[in-house]
């Protein structure tokens, strides 16, 4: 007789976020955006962190947080993610309640994949996310048009 003893355990899959990162018009935009934002922070005698503020707080964030990551699309394709360390709520200077999402600032590029305009962020699941390009020797060094064209031809 099987007793719980015996019962298969699951494993939780992470949770994500999908966001569109506007005004970046590349990966390395995006990047040089956050190495200045740290330094403003830390020159100002502040913590340097990462944060992305939004307006709706993530109802399933314990099964983001630690695990989970914020794809970035830029120009209509997913191309980046950095992992999420904490969610927090957050007020605004006009009282408005908000949420801040805490990002680890390594950017981790991804496969690129093409995806739709959307307002605010949805939820991603583990089994929908792009592979990193870590995974694909040598991608990460290519130019990016060239990532892109080997991608849509399904080479890499």
């Amino acid at each position: 007789m099987r007793g719980p003893r015996h019962a298969k355990v699951r494993a939780a899959m992470p949770l994500h976020i999908i966001k569109l990162c506007v005004g970046a018009e590349s990966v390395e935009d995006l990047d040089q955006w956050i190495r200045l934002r740290l330094l403003d922070l830390a020159a100002a005698g502040l913590e340097p962190e990462q944060t992305h503020t939004t307006r709706m707080y993530p109802k399933r964030a314990a099964e983001i947080v630690g695990e989970g990551s914020l794809y970035w699309v830029i120009k209509g394709v997913v191309q980046v993610r950095q992992r999420i360390v904490d969610i927090r709520p957050a007020k605004g200077a006009d009282g408005i309640e908000r949420c801040d999402i805490v990002l680890d600032p390594e950017l981790v590029r991804t496969e690129p994949r093409a995806h739709r305009p959307f307002q605010g962020w949805r939820y991603l699941a583990d089994k929908d996310v792009p592979p990193d390009l870590r995974r694909i020797t040598g991608a990460e060094d290519m130019h990016p048009e060239m990532r892109r064209a080997l991608a849509e031809l399904a080479l890499i």
